[in-house]
């Protein structure tokens, strides 16, 4: 298998599958093309459009692998782990280079990805020490009660293209640290930086079977959340997709980790730092281009400092410089398809009809080096009330709706006005506010004094409502995910002690 990972080679690679340790074409021998979305004349290969004979045997390779697997000590799984963290450190520029060449995010933003992996290795290595069950006294003589973790088996790994290195290893070094084995389909639209990844596993040592790579689309997908050797299904994408994959998966009684869509809410009251504040805003609406779940799409900002916000956020970002994201100056790259162009595009007359009034951008961006890509300017609507679309839809694109609101109180109903919860973020010099929003926004995360974006390796991941279905990456809880307990009782008395019966007469 022939690899690119600067991006400079002009001939067509085609790429394969990774199953059993071994890396092979499709069975029905179908393929599908990346190109780079800032410069969609640049191929960056065929890869297979798996089908679900080759999800089968992917299947079959992780079932089988987990018989041994789950066996060796965690300690050495973590060790394991640990080589692959090395390898992604001194592949680190390389596989950014890649990823911005594939999803457009810039080389800044794709080494922060990277370095997100590497943490999340790391960590995981650590956890091989700590998968902790608890010990506690028993309520009869002469017993001993504890729980222990034991891997599911076979879990099933469908990530998503914007964070295409970062997400998946949420997902996979616990699952396999804790002794299960994988099936793994990046998105159709991060193929190769999903492949590099599984590269990193194999020169790392991880044993053939424990981690397979099946490229391909919806169908592949939907192959593996249908396997019935599929114990476990994590899934990062839209909520509608996970709905389906959720009452799939469920009338077969697999375990099921969803993370879906947000509408995420940024405060802004008029004690706090307008300067601090706007420039969250740039990071949390325009980073990535808008296109994370965490983005900040809902600015509620009091009345008394909306202008002076409105015009701070309009003079920086006015001055971001749009283009390739390998290219050093780089501030915001593409949508990543034409797709996602057309959608963002058509929230421009939704927010008109809404009467909502485009103060900044609205338009795909042009001009030298942007012609060819999937360019959309930073835009900002301002005079949006809480139930317009453009306040409640997930638009996924560089688009910041300003809400203006009398009250901190209005504020905090503002933002729980949504179907989604995923983010929050605010800004305040008061500290009972602060502490206020920490016990009543509804969402999996709040930030005080800081935007949306942004997770630590160490620190649990996830949302409520339609963002989420309780499950949590990232941290110590994903281990409870990715782990069954077992209750373990040891009976030395030498006789028959009756639980759950009335013993206290006795």
């Amino acid at each position: 298998m022939t690899e690119v990972l600067n991006g400079t080679a002009t001939e067509i690679q085609t790429f394969q599958n990774y199953i059993n340790g071994e890396w092979r074409d499709s069975e029905s021998g179908n393929t599908f093309e990346s190109r780079n979305p800032a410069r969609t004349s640049d191929v960056i290969g065929n890869f297979p459009a798996s089908s679900a004979e080759d999800v089968a045997a992917a299947v079959a390779a992780a079932k089988e692998a987990f018989k041994s697997w789950r066996l060796m000590p965690a300690p050495k799984r973590g060790e394991i782990l640990k080589r692959v963290g090395d390898l992604l450190t001194e592949r680190k520029d390389e596989i950014s280079r890649a990823m911005t060449r594939e999803m457009g995010k810039p080389f800044f933003e794709t080494k922060g990805d990277v370095q997100e992996a590497i943490d999340t290795a790391y960590y995981a290595m650590t956890m091989g020490r700590q998968l902790f069950g608890h010990t506690v006294p028993s309520e009869m003589n002469d017993k001993f009660n504890m729980t222990i973790r034991r891997p599911i088996g076979v879990c099933g790994l469908i990530s998503a293209w914007n964070f295409p290195v970062a997400v998946p290893t949420w997902k996979m070094f616990p699952a396999i640290l804790s002794g299960n084995t994988v099936v793994f389909k990046p998105s159709e639209d991060a193929p190769h930086s999903g492949m590099l990844l599984v590269k990193v596993i194999e020169d790392a040592g991880v044993p053939p079977g424990v981690v397979n790579l099946v490229q391909g689309a919806g169908p592949t997908g939907q192959a593996i959340v249908n396997h019935p050797d599929v114990a476990a299904i994590s899934f990062t994408g839209s909520s509608e997709t996970g709905s389906k994959i959720a009452s799939t998966a469920a009338a077969r009684h697999a375990r099921i980790s969803l993370e879906m869509g947000g509408k995420n809410p940024a405060i802004v009251m008029e004690d706090a730092d307008l300067d601090l504040a706007m420039e969250g805003m740039i990071w949390g609406a325009y980073g990535t281009t808008g296109q994370r779940c965490t983005a900040t799409s809902r600015l509620i900002v009091h009345e008394d400092v909306h202008d002076e916000m409105v015009e701070r956020i309009i003079a920086k970002a006015s001055t971001l410089k749009l283009g390739y994201g390998n290219d050093d100056d780089t501030e915001m790259g593409p949508l990543i398809n034409q797709k996602a162009l057309d959608k963002v595009t058509s929230y421009m007359m939704v927010a008109r009809e809404d009467g909502a009034t485009i103060a900044m951008g609205g338009e795909r961006a042009t001009g030298e080096g942007l012609d060819e890509g999937f360019f959309f300017q930073p835009t900002l609507f301002t005079n949006v009330t809480r139930d317009m679309r453009v306040a409640r839809e997930e638009i996924f694109g560089p688009v910041l709706s300003v809400i203006k609101v009398k009250s901190f109180d209005e504020a905090i109903s503002v933002a729980n006005d949504i179907e989604y919860g995923l983010s929050s973020a605010v800004y305040t010099k008061d500290v009972t506010r602060a502490f206020k929003a920490m016990r009543d926004v509804d969402a999996g995360i709040t930030y005080i004094n800081g935007p949306t974006i942004g997770a630590e390796a160490h620190m649990s991941f996830g949302g409520v409502k339609a963002t989420g279905n309780g499950h949590r990456e990232g941290g110590w809880e994903v281990y409870d995910f990715y782990t069954e307990t077992k209750t373990v009782y040891v009976d030395f008395s030498g006789g028959l002690q009756r639980a759950q019966i009335d013993n206290y007469d006795d």
